[in-house]
């Protein structure tokens, strides 16, 4: 799956930026990297719909949660292909952080659909802050392991491919 990223020209000439790709996030896993930029951008394309005002932040909000449940369902997905294939041992307990996210991100979804009270900026922050929270330590943890069965060659390059 390959989503496409648009800029939110539509908001104005400024792009507002709660959060920036750093080294520190990476996994050294090419593909998963590639999709934790994208899960940045993402990031940021639902700060600039809030940071746009509360008449334009609707519906592009609306259209940049819609993108952001539909490629965190993709890339979490993705990854657990990748645990299982390499036979991670916290695999279980990495599963269950991606449900709890996926059903937070989709129960905030639904009631911004149902016009319920919601603050889509307050939203953002507590998404990067999930995200990021999630790959520094838990992704973490799988990239320490990878490396380690690297290192006693029990992993290759190509055991970390997978078909997505």
């Amino acid at each position: 799956m390959n989503v496409k990223i648009n800029p939110l020209d539509n908001l104005s000439s400024e792009k507002y930026f709660l959060v920036s790709w750093d080294q520190n996030y990476a996994t050294g896993i090419p593909f998963i990297d590639n999709q934790h930029r994208q899960l940045v951008e993402l990031t940021n394309q639902l700060f600039s719909a809030c940071a746009a005002g509360q008449d334009a932040a609707g519906p592009v909000f609306k259209d940049a949660m819609s993108r952001m449940v539909d490629y965190v369902r993709f890339h979490f997905s993705t990854e657990l292909k990748l645990l299982k294939k390499i036979k991670y041992p916290d695999y279980q307990t990495h599963k269950k952080q991606h449900d709890i996210l996926i059903k937070d991100i989709l129960a905030a979804a639904k009631d911004f659909n149902e016009g319920k009270k919601f603050v889509p900026n307050y939203f953002a922050r507590v998404l990067k802050e999930w995200i990021f929270g999630h790959i520094a330590v838990f992704d973490k943890n799988y990239a320490f392991y990878v490396s380690d069965q690297k290192k006693k060659g029990l992993l290759a390059e190509a055991d970390l491919e997978i078909q997505v």
